[in-house]
């Protein structure tokens, strides 16, 4: 018998993931790429000797990856090898304050009372972010919240007691300003928001999760860097059998009798048992499904989406022993910058900075006595503004903040430059509107209203990535494959 064929929209990193899984289990697999390299949002960027990993720069929960390559009867460290970082970012306050995360608990907690006398604050907060992970990580995140077997489960039965816990019903900044009396601990504890694109002034308590992901289990950083993640599983995939086409864009997923049978590139029409979409959800319904407008979830497609980003790669000619691999800048009115990005829909004066190096650790990654900055900052969704212009402003503020504080002229320092903004992001990942994350997380049920990975009204169409269930960033991906694998039927042998 024929082995039963799995067709994938898109070689992101859920892409990726879920050709690995689907070949594990018996399916041919095929991945359809428009760009001409795999990675999705996790690219990279070489330019006069400096390289940039171009899209996710924190990596965490790296279990999820080796969980694939042992999937696949391998040995992870064969393939991808990761260290763990001592120290987990740099804080940089308005006032001239600084903060050390450490890695280390107990040593992260005395740079907190160094700074704020805060450690019974800090701990609580530590506490009530592992407390979350535990109730939710099981059953909310590994699995479909779109079918009545998830609920059944004993573990489902312990976690819907203890939902009060989550703390649904406050917004993350309520909950960070009753717990902290310091400013600064409060605006450390909202940036988490941003880990999905969201407003912490809006955002439920509950992502108050994301810090246990760092804290306890660990921010690691790939020997290779972030794309040596993409490389070593596309490796890993290719060795399992799966084949990838690249500038490959699709154009249609087809449709007959409500069943996804295949799809269509360049004209050419592909034939198979059940099709995966690692594209944005909402482009899969309106460029790939767009003659079937009676199977879009309008309401889902029609959810505020998540923030974008504006990324300048500069390489410097300098090194800044002052900085590690992750610094924070911060801006003086966090509300404010906020307000900006999510009701004017522009960008703040003052924005918040983060400055990546993957220098510091991959020393190839830059010229001698260079470093390569890898410099973002949050910005709203495209709708139309006037990008030219607000990328121009923001440039000119983000190097004055960063000259100030680090009492270097920045601009002097700029060999070479390359930009990212929402429109780019936008047209070289098909992300509509070039948010990051799909839709925010800005309101109490946000987790429960994405995009479910399997389609209600068409047999044998599934979903993974960013912009479905259970949501953006490296490791959510990683478990949308894992979920769309045990949606999948295991093909006969």
């Amino acid at each position: 018998m024929p082995a039963k064929k799995a067709l994938i929209v898109g070689a992101g990193i859920a892409g990726i993931a879920t050709a690995i899984r689907l070949a594990v289990k018996g399916y041919q697999v095929e991945v359809f790429e428009a760009n001409g390299y795999a990675g999705g949002k996790m690219a990279e960027l070489e330019q006069n000797g400096f390289r940039f990993d171009a899209g996710p720069s924190l990596f965490t929960m790296p279990h999820y990856v080796d969980e694939l390559f042992k999937l696949a009867g391998k040995e992870p460290s064969e393939f991808f090898n990761y260290q763990r970082l001592e120290i987990i970012y740099k804080y940089f306050y308005e006032d001239g304050s600084r903060l050390t995360a450490y890695a280390d608990e107990e040593k992260f907690i005395q740079e907190v009372v160094k700074l704020t006398a805060e450690a019974d604050g800090i701990r609580k907060y530590l506490e009530n972010s592992s407390r979350i992970y535990e109730i939710s990580n099981a059953v909310f995140l590994e699995h479909s919240l779109h079918r009545l077997k998830t609920y059944l489960s004993l573990d489902a039965f312990r976690a819907l007691l203890r939902l009060p816990q989550l703390d649904a019903s406050r917004s993350m900044h309520q909950a960070n300003n009753n717990l902290f009396n310091n400013d600064r601990l409060v605006q450390f504890a909202d940036r988490y928001a941003t880990y999905n694109g969201s407003d912490p002034y809006q955002a439920p308590a509950t992502l108050n999760v994301i810090p246990h992901l760092e804290h306890h289990l660990g921010a690691w950083f790939p020997e290779k860097g972030m794309y040596g993640i993409v490389q070593s599983l596309v490796q890993l995939a290719e060795s399992s059998g799966v084949t990838f086409r690249y500038n490959s864009p699709v154009e249609e997923i087809s449709i007959k009798d409500k069943k996804a049978v295949g799809i269509r590139v360049n004209k050419e029409t592909f034939d198979a048992d059940i099709v995966v979409s690692n594209m944005d959800v909402w482009f899969t319904y309106h460029k790939l499904l767009g003659d079937h407008p009676h199977t879009y979830p309008k309401k889902v497609l029609n959810q505020e989406r998540s923030s974008s980003a504006l990324v300048f790669y500069w390489g410097i000619n300098k090194q800044f022993p002052e900085l590690d691999l992750h610094n924070i800048f911060f801006s003086a009115d966090y509300k404010a910058e906020f307000e900006h990005i999510w009701q004017k829909q522009s960008i703040y004066y003052d924005p918040t900075v983060y400055v990546n190096i993957s220098s510091k650790l991959k020393t190839d990654d830059a010229p001698a006595g260079c470093e390569n900055w890898f410099v973002m900052i949050n910005v709203p969704a495209n709708k139309g503004q006037h990008w030219d212009e607000l990328i121009k402003t923001a440039r000119e503020n983000i190097l004055e903040k960063l000259s100030r504080i680090l009492k270097t002229d920045i601009a002097e320092l700029i060999v070479c430059e390359s930009i990212l903004d929402p429109r780019s992001i936008e047209n070289r990942t098909s992300s509509y509107q070039g948010s990051i994350y799909g839709t925010s997380s800005n309101s109490r049920f946000a987790a429960f209203l994405r995009h479910s990975n399997r389609s209600s009204k068409i047999k044998n169409l599934y979903f993974c990535g960013g912009s479905v269930h259970p949501g953006g960033g490296i490791p959510l991906c990683l478990l949308s494959a894992k979920i769309v694998s045990g949606l999948t039927p295991t093909p006969l042998r």
